[in-house]
């Protein structure tokens, strides 16, 4: 057999739907109809993409490696066909908190005087590729190492990290702080996009953890009181909060700032934006603002 678009779409209801039922029902299919497409992927693949052994519907390891292969494949797909792309297709920026720090104004501004003919759309997605790995944007600014396959990642400067506690905590009476000082708190970590995991302390590791999905429940979870983070300094100037303090951790490494794209196909207007993007951070980094852009690797 071949495999068809249909294959693809109905894959990934099931896998967005996790039940056969609410897929059926979203893409106006009977769950027979569901069932059977799933299996005619299954065997053609060779792999079991879905685990029916619970009573929860899930995707197996090799389904959720194939979810974003079939993602950016109809992304792909979807973009060739569609006319207004065609006569004039944007350039998807993507990111999951932050942007470009310092330099989005600069980059969006200059981006439209230089390339009017291209829209370049700056777009948040939670996750951590900020939607790159499911073909839901053509590049996207990323904080820390990304080591998702099929991607080419080029850094274009480094931030310092700062602490983020509730404005009434102890600590925040504090100028600046030390990772050893959050030792004995519970620290707030963003697991779906954020780059903070407890590797960040060597020696003594916080007391606990609060997972959230984002970086306004993080920042929520902060000012509440539940517990503390860590985050980059860009966080701190676009995304003041009330009932947060922000202080700096000069013992905390650097975050590098990454500009990531799709190894494979992609848009045309990359490598144009990649300059540009170093061009702005050579230009407007002062002492100590960052590092000197690296060289492209896959």
């Amino acid at each position: 057999m071949s495999i068809e678009l249909r294959h693809l779409r109905c894959f990934l209801a099931i896998a967005e739907e996790s039940s056969l039922t609410r897929a059926a029902a979203r893409l106006h299919l009977t769950q027979p109809a569901v069932s059977r497409t799933l299996a005619a992927l299954e065997q053609h693949l060779g792999i079991r993409l879905v685990d029916r052994s619970t009573h929860h519907l899930a995707l197996t390891s090799e389904g959720l490696a194939f979810r974003d292969r079939a993602a950016a494949a109809l992304a792909a797909f979807d973009a060739a066909v569609d006319p207004a792309g065609l006569r004039r297709r944007p350039l998807r920026l993507g990111h999951a908190w932050s942007a470009f720090g310092p330099y989005t104004t600069p980059l969006l501004r200059r981006w439209q005087r230089e390339h009017p003919g291209t829209p370049l759309e700056l777009l948040r997605v939670d996750d951590r590729t900020a939607g790159l790995a499911r073909g839901e944007v053509d590049a996207a600014l990323l904080r820390g190492a990304v080591e998702a396959p099929g991607l080419v990642t080029e850094e274009l400067a480094t931030e310092p990290r700062v602490a983020a506690l509730p404005s009434d905590h102890p600590l925040a009476a504090r100028s600046r702080l030390a990772l050893g000082d959050l030792a004995g708190e519970t620290v707030v970590l963003n697991t779906v996009s954020g780059t903070t995991t407890l590797a960040l302390w060597p020696a003594a590791r916080p007391a606990a953890t609060l997972t959230v999905a984002n970086t306004d429940d993080w920042l929520t979870a902060i000012a509440a009181g539940r517990g503390v983070g860590v985050s980059s300094a860009s966080t701190a100037a676009l995304h003041p909060y009330p009932g947060v303090a922000y202080r700096p951790l000069p013992d905390a490494p650097p975050l590098p700032v990454v500009l990531a794209w799709r190894d494979a196909f992609p848009h045309p207007a990359t490598e144009a934006l990649a300059a540009l993007a170093r061009e702005i951070v050579a230009e407007t980094r002062g002492p100590g603002g960052g590092t000197e852009p690296g060289a492209p690797r896959a």
